[in-house]
């Protein structure tokens, strides 16, 4: 009795035990080929990219890493699906008593996990509708969350979007949670620079000494590769009782607006420290007048 039942057992082993095993590893080897591909393909595609930051790729190279992130995850999501029905299947389990089963389990599912379910739809919105993709540099606003994150799309799936800010940290947001989103680098960006002054100040002057800032920093080796076009003195933006504002504004490659903004920054205060002109912050605070050299 004994051996008949450990030879059924080696029997099933060498069939059925078999067969399982051989498919939980073909499937884990599959869903690494479909991950190693998509690697592959997604480093082909940054190499073609003449420029090195994330921020300035084409949009239809950010497209098409977020399409090939989204085609992996869902293979390797079928992948595993398609591995525990064999392996039900091989286990004797008959996949036509499991349909029903698995209605009712979906509907039990679709209750009480409507939160996947709405991250899922929603992730799929946000890539038809390319609201962002990888690289971009965003402002996401999440419900219940009250101070936004700004950061650089690391990864995008249906289900959650990866950002990592300027202090390192990487913020995983599932999508269903996204009220509010600002692409900062979608086709160009714009620096936009208020430079707050003394009502005693000539504002013609102030004016002109800006434009020749914005000309000599379009004419520099450096920012020149940045901007899209001279910076615009756009006029007194604001006045107040003891001050008033004159903003600059400056086209950009995408994301690449801070960097521009705090160099042009600057320029400004340098170049109204040699025109013998303070801004109202440093009479505040009590500056000297400086000079250039």
């Amino acid at each position: 009795m004994e051996t008949s039942a450990f030879s059924e057992l080696l029997l099933w082993v060498r069939r059925e035990g078999l067969e399982i095993v051989m498919l939980l590893t073909g499937s884990v080897l599959v869903a690494r080929l479909v991950t190693w591909s998509a690697t592959r393909w997604t480093g082909r595609i940054e190499r073609k990219e003449p420029d090195t930051g994330n921020l300035v790729r084409s949009e239809e190279a950010k497209r098409n890493h977020a399409l090939i992130q989204l085609l992996a995850w869902v293979a390797v999501v079928g992948v595993y699906i398609v591995a525990a029905l064999l392996v039900l299947q091989a286990l004797g389990v008959s996949l036509s008593a499991v349909v029903p089963a698995a209605t009712v389990a979906g509907v039990a599912l679709g209750f009480g996990a409507q939160r996947i379910v709405q991250d899922l739809l929603a992730g799929f919105f946000l890539f038809a509708e390319r609201q962002y993709g990888y690289g971009d540099l965003i402002r996401l606003e999440a419900l219940g969350v009250g101070t936004p994150v700004i950061g650089t799309v690391e990864e995008f799936s249906l289900r959650t979007t990866t950002v990592r800010t300027p202090e390192g940290e990487v913020v995983i947001t599932p999508n269903g949670q996204v009220i509010q989103t600002t692409n900062l680098s979608r086709g160009w960006a714009r620096a936009v620079i208020d430079v707050p002054l003394p009502v005693t100040v000539d504002v013609n002057h102030v004016t002109d000494v800006l434009r020749d800032v914005g000309q000599a920093a379009y004419e520099d080796e450096r920012l020149r590769a940045l901007l899209l076009d001279v910076p615009t003195v756009m006029g007194v933006e604001s006045i107040e009782v003891d001050q008033f504002k004159v903003r600059v504004v400056a086209r950009t490659l995408p994301g690449k607006q801070f960097a521009v903004g705090r160099t042009l920054r600057a320029m400004i205060t340098r170049q109204l420290l040699a025109e013998g002109i303070r801004t109202s912050a440093q009479l505040a605070t009590g500056e000297p007048t400086g000079s250039s050299s």
